[in-house]
Order: structure tokens, then sequence, then C-alpha cells
């Protein structure tokens, strides 16, 4: 298993040893110890979550207060998603940066992304199947999200008519949420992680 930080802190691509044979494939796509290694601190296992989208549906920007927030271990476990990663806390060297990393059930790679950071993909095939595994169990109350299409954030969504949920379509955009003082703080969301660590 080996992680690559990404340029937003706080973000890792996980790619997992594939080891195939005339039978198939095997592959470990979590290891507590060897995340913990990685990132400082346990993650709390809370909820699984699953969804399935069609080709061109986009799903976010997604985040959740922080404390508690909700860190995420996403993969593709059908099909294929460009998985893309906001960096929406305030203060933070890298604020309003996104990355992308191509998620698939190919090279079964992993994104986790930490408290704090904004969250969405575009699938890039039918029947895309993600599933995540996050620290905290849903919260209608404190789980938000931004525009997808937000042009500040300028995410190059590879879809030409991108399919929105109602929810997502009347997302605010991130000055608004900016302007609103609903985004996490990094002070905040670096203070968290620290506790986490002495867990």
């Amino acid at each position: 298993m080996k992680f690559r930080q990404l340029s937003i802190g706080g973000a890792w691509e996980i790619s997992p040893v594939l080891r195939g044979d005339p039978r198939g494939l095997f592959t470990e796509f979590y290891r507590f110890d060897h995340l913990e290694a990685e990132i400082g601190h346990p993650l709390r296992l809370a909820q699984g979550n699953l969804s399935v989208s069609a080709r061109g549906v986009v799903r976010g920007i997604h985040f959740a207060d922080v404390p508690p927030g909700q860190a995420k271990y996403v993969m593709c476990t059908r099909g294929a998603v460009l998985d893309v990663i906001v960096d929406i806390r305030v203060g933070s060297p890298t604020f309003g940066r996104w990355e992308g990393v191509q998620l698939d059930d190919i090279e079964r790679r992993a994104v986790y992304v930490s408290e704090g950071l904004g969250h969405g993909f575009c699938a890039l095939t039918d029947d895309a199947t993600l599933t995540y595994l996050v620290s905290e169990t849903y919260n209608p109350t404190g789980e938000h999200g931004i525009h997808p299409l937000d042009p500040d954030l300028a995410i190059a969504w590879p879809a030409a008519d991108p399919t929105l949920s109602a929810r997502d379509a009347a997302s605010p955009s991130l000055a608004e949420m900016l302007g609103e003082g609903r985004l996490p703080d990094y002070a905040t969301c670096q203070g968290y992680t620290e506790s986490l660590r002495s867990q």
C-alpha cells in the first residue's frame, strides 16, 4: 500500500497492492495501521456509505462542520470517477484550490479526505459505484454544500452537461459561504486533528 500526499494538506491518494492470478484478484483496500502511520492518528470508523451514479453525474461539493467534521476514505468499486478534493478551510495556504484523482475498478486507488475539506466527484461511467468509510455518522444540520460549478472554483469536471441533484444545484458559491462565515476555519481544523493524535 502506497500513500501519496496531495497538494492540499490533509488529503492523500492510496494505491493498494493488487495480487491477481487466473482465479481473479485480491487486495487490501484499507489498513487502519498503515493509514494511522501516514496521517498521524487513527481513523474512527462510524459509518459506511455507497453511492451509484450514471455517467456525467456530479455530486458535491460537500463538507461538515468542524468539530467534529467527517473524514472520508473513498474508493470506487465499480466503473470510474474523477474524485475532487477542495480546500475550503479559511486561512489555509491552499484555500480555494482543488485537486482531482481518478478512482476506478482497475487501479483500485482510494483517497483520504480529512475533516474540513470539501469533497465531490464526477461519474465517468454508468453505474459508477463509490464506497465511503467515514468518521462520523450523518448529521443533516452540520453538513453543507458548495455549488460544484462555482466559477471561482473553476473545477474542470469531465462532463459537458453535468447532472446535479436539486440540493447541489441550489448550493451557494464559495464566496457566499465565506461571506456568511459558514466555512471551516483552518486553525480549528488543525487543532481538531491534533486532538485526535492524543486519543
